[in-house]
């Protein structure tokens, strides 16, 4: 695997650290919970020889600095939308995946002028359910009582599709590892920003840029079902289910979700 060569720029009072490489039309990277910009990597060499791509931590995150302000994710899709500004990229298109996605509606639905194409990965419009909030909450006393490595153990078994589980296991721990790097009260802090996130269902109806959405079929944290409501929910977006793929579909199949993000690109 090649080496991301890291970056920094301020943003919002904090350092983000970010990887940029190849030229054309920038597409810029947004991670899920609680991973870093490496879990990008397939996608930047399958995509840099024809475009300008960038990944980043977001803050607190990989080699990114926290600062003092209480993660949430407006706070994070303000960073997004002040990266894109600092490094006067124009208008991008922006992929993010679970949480990435989070963070890229709520960008998109405040600042639409800045996207000229957004890719929505296993991720939902909706807010957390009072249950999932209380589930929240309960894991960060579990991390904060036993720490990120029996967290890292259970929260891949949620992760992966029950194949990749058994036959991938360089892959699996790859991701642990991910997970037990980063600090424990960055995970906690996103945890808090999860549970109080809101709706977005209804701002992204007005959106009209082109959409893709792409979903692991096997994706049992955030289903087919919630890709297909956004599907339903922004108008003329593209919806593709990977098969044989859960909540990390970029890593599980990337030759697939490769194939279908410069198929959906070359025909925008």
């Amino acid at each position: 695997m090649k080496t991301l060569t890291d970056k920094q720029v301020q943003v919002n009072g904090v350092n983000i650290s970010y990887t940029d490489r190849g030229t054309g039309k920038p597409i810029v990277f947004i991670h899920g919970f609680p991973f870093n910009k490496s879990s990008w990597e397939d996608q930047l060499t399958a995509l840099e020889k024809n475009h300008r791509v960038i990944a980043f931590d977001i803050r607190g995150f990989g080699q990114s600095e926290k600062g003092e302000a209480e993660a949430s994710i407006d706070l994070y899709a303000s960073d997004l939308l002040q990266l894109i500004s600092e490094l006067k990229l124009g208008k991008v298109t922006a992929c993010g995946l679970s949480m990435g996605g989070y963070i890229l509606m709520n960008a998109v639905c405040r600042e639409p002028e800045k996207f000229s194409t957004i890719v929505l990965c296993d991720t939902q419009c909706i807010a957390d359910s009072k249950e999932g909030r209380e589930k929240r909450f309960k894991t960060i006393e579990k991390i904060n009582a036993e720490g990120l490595e029996k967290f890292a153990e259970g929260f891949v078994q949620n992760m992966f599709w029950r194949e990749t589980l058994e036959n991938n296991k360089e892959l699996v721990d790859r991701v642990k590892q991910m997970i037990t790097s980063q600090k424990k009260e960055t995970v906690t802090g996103a945890l808090k920003a999860l549970a109080g996130r809101k709706e977005t269902c209804n701002g992204i109806k007005s959106l009209k840029i082109p959409a893709l959405i792409i979903c692991g079929k096997e994706d049992t944290v955030t289903p087919l079902s919630q890709s297909e409501l956004l599907n339903n929910s922004i108008p003329g977006s593209r919806l593709q289910v990977i098969e044989n793929a859960a909540h990390l579909s970029n890593l599980e199949k990337p030759n697939e979700f490769n194939r279908i993000l410069v198929e959906f690109l070359t025909t925008v």
